[in-house]
């Protein structure tokens, strides 16, 4: 692992533990956290996928996120743009995820209208754990089916379309409750309508790509939701941003 200070609140070079505590969820039976990479210009793909805007730091972040989740929530359009076919932990991944007193294996919870999501997609058939779709009632039953043949759960929340608060809602039923987003931008953008993110982090990466590529959350007009900041951790290229959404006191 690279040399990653914290800069903020008090700088200080982080150990593997350190990076741990800091990346952990909260004991709150609810906690959703949404990780994106972004150039430094604002991109968060290149050629359709975020894989080329990854940096080492980056990944160690985003390996912490997942690593000490119940469940990676992931929209299908993402989920097929990047070859998502479930979570294979290798002996340090397990290790942590004992400590952590976690299951072995985080499932993904897959949210589609129905037409993103065939009913043979590597997430569903070449997943260890069954994967989770949540979807609404206006995909056709019959595709249902199939993703549940194919060995995946299927719940249906909202009816033309998903509900963000039932997606949420249902993984903490299934004692699912720290939760590790990792888009697309239009899953962000509902999960802000809803109001349901806790934490957003997000590295910025040392590229300026230009183009054409979608911000980080898309969707309808929100009222903003204001952040407050929670580490600045930098390895002298990546900046790692954690911030958590302001909540009004009994919400």
């Amino acid at each position: 692992m690279g040399v990653i200070r914290q800069v903020w609140p008090a700088g200080r070079e982080l150990a593997e533990a350190d990076l741990e505590q800091l990346y952990a969820y909260p004991a709150d039976p609810r906690w959703v956290a949404v990780n994106f990479v972004s150039s430094a210009d604002g991109a968060i793909t290149v050629d359709g996928v975020s894989g080329g805007l990854s940096t080492s730091a980056d990944r160690i972040v985003y390996r912490l996120g997942n690593d000490l989740a119940d469940v990676v929530l992931v929209g299908a359009g993402t989920a097929m743009a990047e070859g998502f076919e479930g979570l294979r932990p290798d002996a340090r991944t397990a290790e942590r995820r004992r400590r952590f007193g976690l299951a072995p294996i985080a499932p993904v919870a897959v949210v589609t209208s129905g037409r993103s999501l065939p009913a043979d997609a590597p997430v569903i058939t070449r997943a260890l754990v069954p994967t989770l779709v949540f979807t609404s009632s206006a995909a056709p039953e019959s595709l249902r089916a199939a993703w549940t043949s194919n060995g995946a759960r299927v719940f249906v929340v909202g009816e033309a379309e998903v509900s963000g608060v039932g997606v949420v809602s249902t993984l903490v039923a299934e004692g699912l409750g720290r939760i590790d987003c990792e888009g697309g931008p239009r899953l962000f953008g509902s999960l802000i309508e809803a109001g349901v993110v806790d934490e957003f982090r997000l590295t910025v990466a040392p590229f300026l790509v230009a183009g054409t590529s979608s911000r980080a959350a898309l969707g309808g007009v929100v009222d903003p939701a204001a952040l407050e900041l929670a580490s600045v951790l930098t390895d002298g290229e990546s900046v790692l941003l954690r911030y958590l959404v302001k909540r009004e006191p009994g919400s």
